[in-house]
């Protein structure tokens, strides 16, 4: 597909359609990777930080109850041992 570099201020731009945006899995308000690789501009979908949405799951999880043990509290025949 060709398209065409537009002055937009003192920059360059391109329109990209947005049946090309949804093939990449960017949408609106999306946040993408830009890099130059072997001479062509690469757009990519950003990378979501390590553990991103962990806390909200674990809260709805704790809310619905379905955070308990899943074998109940035990501990090791020499924990009586220990000093703490």
């Amino acid at each position: 597909m060709q398209v065409t570099i537009r002055t937009i201020g003192n920059s360059k731009g391109v329109v990209l359609p947005k049946p090309l945006l949804a093939q990449a899995g960017l949408g609106e308000d999306h946040t993408a990777q830009m890099t130059v690789e072997d001479g062509a501009i690469v757009l990519r979908k950003a990378a979501l930080p390590p553990r991103a949405g962990w806390a909200e799951a674990a809260k709805a999880l704790a809310a619905k109850g379905g955070d308990e043990l899943v074998m109940g509290e035990f501990g090791n025949e020499s924990d009586s041992e220990l000093a703490w």
